[in-house]
């Protein structure tokens, strides 16, 4: 299986023996803890839920810290589960980024930062409005928004002003760049969803 649960330490920059400049974002993966093996038989699906980042037993729930000591694993703030359809993995197995090498094609799932109420220009890329014929103050504005007696409402999805970002966003088809087993470090080209800290899922690429 090839998953694991990270945080987004930020953005930095690898240097070729050429020259050549690659952004990476850096990714501290790992190590992660098999805190269930879920089976067809038992639970009607295929699937490994991990656990990452060890905190303060007083941190979780009683339940979670139950759930976790059944195989004698450490109270993880991050539980997270993986579908695939046959693993060698057993409850208590420790996971690393070992499991990625460089070159392969990972899938990055993160939060995008929140970036509140915003308006049509922004969050939808709208032009802004002529300054001109007494429209000095609807530059920003999004302009007609609905029809007259037909259909008299608007449709449902009109690109309007509202909440901004905070959503599940997936990088696709992204490529190792660095894997640095004794520091769990995950580098990968470009940009990934959330803000550094945010907690951020790698798996192998779907596509």
């Amino acid at each position: 299986m090839k998953g694991l649960i990270g945080k987004k330490v930020g953005m930095t920059q690898l240097i070729a023996s050429n020259g050549k400049v690659t952004p990476v974002t850096i990714i501290e993966a790992g190590p992660c803890f098999v805190a269930q093996v879920k089976t067809v038989e038992k639970d009607g699906y295929s699937a490994v839920q991990l656990g990452f980042e060890e905190v303060n037993p007083r941190r979780i729930a009683a339940g979670e810290k139950g759930h976790l000591k059944r195989n004698n694993l450490p109270p993880l703030r991050h539980l997270r589960e993986f579908r695939l359809k046959d693993t060698e993995l057993k409850e208590g197995d420790k996971v690393t980024v070992e499991v990625f090498a460089v070159g392969e094609a990972v899938d990055v799932i993160g939060v995008s930062k929140g970036k509140g109420f915003q308006g049509a220009i922004k969050r939808h890329h709208f032009n802004r409005q002529p300054k001109t014929h007494g429209a000095s103050d609807r530059t920003r504005a999004p302009g007609s928004t609905g029809q007259t007696t037909t259909p008299g409402r608007i449709y449902k999805g009109k690109r309007m002003a509202g909440h901004m970002g905070n959503d599940r966003v997936t990088s696709q088809n992204i490529k190792v760049a660095l894997v640095d087993a004794e520091r769990n470090i995950l580098a990968v080209h470009g940009s990934v969803p959330g803000a550094k800290g945010a907690m951020v899922i790698i798996r192998e690429a779907r596509k």
